[in-house]
């Protein structure tokens, strides 16, 4: 709200010249709108005109949904209880917070009926509620198409149509539903278009189905919000879940998503928070409607602090007041970026996308460097000490915004008095603080710091550093008290340390800690307490796994290089060999009946020579020169006639 109602009244007015009615300048009056935001500016006053289309590129937390609600609000003849717009976007919980947000838009609009269709809830409400009549049609495409083909919606009277977050929609696979959509929306329309990117898909569609489109830019194309601080920490791939962790304990007061590439990970990564006490929960496409609608929901009025999320499912997400995005790696479409470090930094405020990448991940970010036109930011991992610092100022701050309510408390203070009279000041601060510090120092007593790993490409000088593949080369030391295991499954056998922990589990009593895990191709290492180490390996070594026989060897105190050797089940079977080659490498057979590479040419010519004769072999004459094929001779001199059907026709020789 402005500070004195002159102020306010002169922002108002730039709402009232725009042309938005009483009634929606009421509203949004009370929900906080002062004035107009730049795409608002552009999108609102064009839209009230005819047959007017637009491009409009813009991030999200820009306003859109306002720029393009308002007038379409405006344009609704509410007596004619008929479908006249049309809003098609890519996600259920884009389309029910649309369609949220238009009610609180027409809140003084008597009779004004808007109707969200998505697919995961009940199809007859749906027909239902269009048979008695709706006004705007707030629409996922295949849900609306489905609708279509039951010949209980009819587009014909539509006016208006809004597709949002179109990119993602055309990204979704959802291009031929929005051909079959539009092609029964009458041509006399308006039509416009909201995409963060203006991506080659998104051009063409523009030709096609929009005309004399104006193209309306808030900011550079495809350009990220100057609201938005960018920070990527590169790590190693083992250390990803460690640095997550370190980084929501660093910032106290995180508010924020977590964005993970599969629902797998993301329901993994969810569930080890919620196990080790963090406020988190996951949102992916395997759960339920309903149990998407409770996780939003709690995390819109802040019971979550994290949540855990998949692109697609975090899309519909419109919370202004997100401080952090955390890119659990980086999509495989470099613009997914741009979408997902636009749920933070909305609405004027500030927020901050980091990224947590290895070194393959470098390039990709490059890409997504030039696509949002800035550079991060190199973050320092957060060091233990950095974090319990924070945490204790936190639980300051906490003590500090307490509100007494002296009445209240008044009968309870004697006795606590009483039982804390021994205690000095001090001492009780001391205590305070420790309840919800103690945790943290902890847990980051005796970790290790994380290593950031060192690119050294630009440092190669000879053949020994191509062959460690541009990075540092990597201890091969197992931990203080634990004992470095070798096992027979790897990346080929599509052998992850999930797959390990599961592995243990099954064949072992107890729990059993495990430390560092390095995946080769082939095989891996792993490491165990060696006080359980004897216990691992006779437990895994009577295990299968997907029906293959599992192999468990002390891998050693030196290098290993992972030379194998044939059972008589012909399984791999790990060895213990020192001082070889990097272990990136599968490990060989030994072939005794190899011969020696170093073999005399001599040696083998006199071996040629001493070879059995074709006649000693079982052959009846010798070996004569080659002889050239003659096709003639197969028609005993007599040329077929080429004018027969199926014989190509001859051309005739140059002369």
């Amino acid at each position: 709200m402005c500070p004195n109602i002159k102020i306010y009244k002169d922002l108002m007015k730039n709402f009232e010249e725009l042309g938005l009615s009483p009634e929606i300048r009421r509203a949004i009056e009370e929900m906080g709108y002062e004035c107009p935001m730049p795409v608002q500016e552009e999108v609102i006053p064009y839209l009230l005109g005819e047959n007017n289309d637009v491009v409009a590129l813009a991030q999200t937390g820009t306003g859109k949904t306002a720029a393009f609600g308002l007038p379409l609000l405006q344009q609704i003849d509410v007596k004619n209880r008929i479908p006249q717009s049309l809003i098609l976007c890519p996600t259920r919980e884009l389309c029910l917070q649309i369609a949220g947000d238009l009610n609180d838009y027409s809140k003084y609009i008597d009779g004004l009926k808007v109707l969200p269709v998505y697919g995961g809830s009940s199809i007859d409400s749906q027909i239902r509620s269009l048979k008695r009549g709706v006004h705007i049609i707030v629409a996922t495409p295949g849900r609306l198409l489905d609708l279509m083909e039951r010949k209980t919606v009819s587009l014909s009277t539509i006016h208006n149509v809004v597709m949002d977050e179109a990119d993602e929609m055309l990204n979704m696979g959802f291009t031929e539903s929005i051909n079959a959509i539009l092609a029964d929306v009458p041509q006399e329309r308006n039509t416009l278009l909201f995409s963060a990117t203006m991506s080659p898909e998104i051009a063409r569609i523009s030709k096609n189905y929009l005309r004399n489109a104006k193209e309306i830019t808030i900011g550079r194309k495809n350009e990220s919000t100057n609201n938005v601080k960018h920070v990527v920490y590169t790590v190693q791939a083992k250390d990803k879940y460690e640095a997550l962790k370190r980084i929501v304990d660093y910032y106290p007061q995180i508010y924020g998503i977590i964005f993970c590439r599969t629902r797998k990970e993301t329901q993994e990564i969810a569930d080890k928070l919620m196990q080790e006490g963090y406020n988190a929960d996951s949102l992916h496409g395997e759960l339920s409607q309903a149990q998407r609608d409770a996780v939003m929901q709690k995390f819109r009025i802040r019971n979550l602090q994290l949540l855990v999320a998949t692109d697609v499912a975090a899309r519909g997400l419109d919370v202004d007041d997100l401080t952090h995005v955390i890119n659990y790696g980086l999509p495989d479409d470099t613009e997914s970026y741009t979408h997902r470090s636009g749920r933070t930094g909305r609405a004027g405020k500030t927020g901050t996308s980091i990224a947590i990448i290895n070194l393959r991940e470098k390039g990709k970010m490059r890409d997504i460097e030039r696509i949002i036109s800035k550079k991060f930011i190199v973050g320092e991992m957060p060091t233990a000490a950095g974090i319990c610092q924070k945490q204790l100022i936190k639980v300051i701050d906490d003590l500090e915004k307490v509100k007494v309510n002296e009445e209240e408390i008044a009968d309870f203070m004697p006795e606590i008095y009483r039982k804390l009279e021994w205690l000095s000041k001090e001492d009780l601060i001391k205590r305070m603080v420790s309840h919800e510090f103690n945790r943290f120092a902890e847990y980051y007593r005796n970790r290790a710091e994380i290593e950031v790993p060192t690119d050294i490409r630009g440092e190669r000088t000879g053949r020994s550093d191509r062959k460690e593949g541009g990075f540092e080369k990597r201890s091969r030391q197992a931990a203080p008290g634990f004992n470095r295991l070798f096992i027979n499954l790897g990346k080929t056998d599509s052998f992850f340390p999930s797959d390990l922990i599961g592995l243990l589990n099954s064949n072992t009593r107890g729990r059993i800690e495990l430390g560092r895990i390095d995946l080769m191709q082939n095989y891996s290492f792993f490491e165990v307490p060696e006080k359980e180490a004897t216990n691992v390996i006779k437990a895994l070594n009577r295990a299968k796994w997907n029906g293959r026989k599992v192999v468990v060897e002390i891998a050693g105190a030196g290098e290993e290089s992972g030379k194998g050797r044939e059972n008589g089940s012909n399984e791999r079977k790990g060895g213990k060999r020192f001082g070889g080659k990097s272990d990136e490498r599968a490990p060989r057979y030994e072939n005794k009946d190899r011969k020696p590479k170093d073999a005399s040419a001599k040696d083998s010519k006199s071996t040629k020579k001493d070879k059995p004769s074709r006649a000693d072999r079982g052959y009846s004459d010798a070996r004569g020169p080659k002889k050239k094929d003659d096709w003639q001779e197969f028609f005993k001199d007599k040329e077929p006639d080429f004018s027969e059907e199926g014989w190509a026709r001859r051309k005739p020789k140059k002369k």
